[in-house]
C-alpha cells in the first residue's frame, strides 16, 4: 500500500478525539501507509513524535519515525473537551488545504477528522450542515452521496441531516435517481465492483403494506424503481427496512439506498461501530472519514478507539 503520495488528514476539531487517535493511526500504519497530517501541533499529544513537512512528498520518508504535520495555525486553546470558537478557521483552512493538496496532485485522498459544526458556526460563520456539502462547494459540484461502509454492508441515506417530519417531502424520485446514478458510478470506479446490486430502502414500514402504513412505495418508488430498471440499474425494492439487514439479505446486494438518516446508519453501526467509515461518493477526489464524531466526553482521556479512523485512511489509499 506504500505510495510517494500522502493521505491528507484534515485535523477535524481539537479539543475532541481527532488529534490522539491520529497518533494511534500512525503508530499503526506508519510507513505502510503514510499521511499528512494537516493541524496546528499545539494540539497533539505530547508523547507524539512529529516532524513539520513543506513539502508532501516528504511524508513517505518521514512516517517510519515520526507523524508528518502540515502545519496549520490555530488561534486559540488546544483545551480537550470543550471546543473553543477561536479554532473554527483554523479547523476550516485543514480541511480547504487538504483539499487543495488534492487537488494538485500533491496527496492522493483527503481524510477527514470529525468536526464540530456548532463551534464552526459561532467561530467562522459556518453555513454548510456538515463535512460532505462543504466538500462539495470547494470541489464546484452539485450533487454527492454520503455513504458508509464497513466489511458486511453499505449504505446511503438518501435524506441526511433534516428532521424526520421532513423526510417524506425531501425524498423524491429525482434525489432517488441522482443518489442511484452517482452511488453507481462511483461503485464500479472507486470500488472495482463491475455491475453495483442496489437495494431500496421503503420509506414506512414494512415499505407501506400495499397502502396501509403509508403511500408514498405505491404513489412514486415503485414507479421510479421499475424505471431505472429499464434504464438498466440491477436495483430492487421498495423493500422492508427491518427485513433487509440480517446477513441473508445482505449477500443480495452491494449498497443499500435507505430514505432517511438513521435508517441507513442504524444497522452499519450495529454491525460495526468502530470500523466504519464514511465516503464522499460524487467528487473529483477520493474522501473518506470516521464515522463517529468528536467524543468530547472521553477526549483526552486515552480510552479513544482509532479503528474507524485507520479503516478510513486504508480506504481512501486503496
Amino acid at each position: 500500500m506504500t505510495t510517494h503520495l500522502p493521505v491528507a488528514l484534515s485535523c477535524g476539531e481539537p479539543a475532541g478525539i481527532g488529534p490522539e487517535i491520529a497518533q494511534q493511526a500512525w503508530q499503526t500504519l506508519r510507513g505502510d501507509l503514510p499521511f499528512l497530517w494537516l493541524g496546528d501541533p499545539r494540539h497533539l499529544p505530547l508523547d507524539l513524535p512529529w516532524q513539520t513537512v513543506t513539502d508532501p512528498s516528504e511524508g513517505a520518508t518521514v512516517a517510519p519515525t515520526a507523524m508528518p504535520v502540515w502545519e496549520v495555525p490555530f488561534d486559540g486553546s488546544p483545551t480537550k473537551g470543550t471546543a473553543d470558537p477561536r479554532n473554527a478557521h483554523g479547523v476550516i483552512r485543514a480541511i480547504e488545504e487538504g483539499v487543495s493538496l488534492v487537488q494538485n496532485g500533491a496527496a492522493q485522498a483527503i481524510c477527514t477528522a470529525p468536526i464540530h459544526k456548532a463551534a464552526l458556526q459561532d467561530g467562522a460563520g459556518f453555513a454548510f450542515p456538515g463535512h460532505t456539502e462543504f466538500l462539495a462547494h470547494l470541489a464546484g459540484v452539485d450533487d454527492v452521496v454520503m455513504m458508509l461502509a464497513c466489511a458486511d454492508l453499505r449504505v446511503v441515506p438518501a435524506t441526511i441531516h433534516i428532521a424526520l417530519k421532513e423526510v417524506p417531502e425531501a425524498f423524491t424520485e429525482e434525489v432517488l435517481r441522482a443518489q442511484v446514478a452517482i452511488t453507481d458510478q462511483a461503485l464500479r470506479d472507486n470500488f472495482a465492483i463491475a455491475a453495483p446490486r442496489i437495494a431500496v430502502a421503503g420509506l414506512n414500514p414494512h415499505a407501506g403494506e400495499d397502502g396501509k402504513m403509508g403511500d408514498e412505495e405505491l404513489k412514486w418508488m415503485r414507479a421510479a424503481i421499475t424505471r431505472l430498471q429499464g434504464e438498466g440499474y440491477d436495483i430492487k425494492g421498495p423493500l422492508p427496512a427491518d427485513t433487509m439487514f440480517h446477513a441473508r439479505a445482505r449477500e443480495g446486494y452491494d449498497v443499500a439506498i435507505c430514505a432517511y438518516h438513521d435508517q441507513a446508519l442504524i444497522p452499519i453501526k450495529t454491525l460495526d461501530f468502530d470500523g466504519g467509515v464514511n465516503v464522499t461518493l460524487g467528487l473529483p477526489f477520493r474522501r473518506t472519514s470516521p464515522d463517529h464524531g468528536t467524543a468530547f466526553d472521553i477526549a483526552g482521556k486515552g480510552i479513544a478507539r482509532p479503528d474507524s479512523l485507520i479503516a478510513a485512511l486504508k480506504m481512501a489509499a486503496a
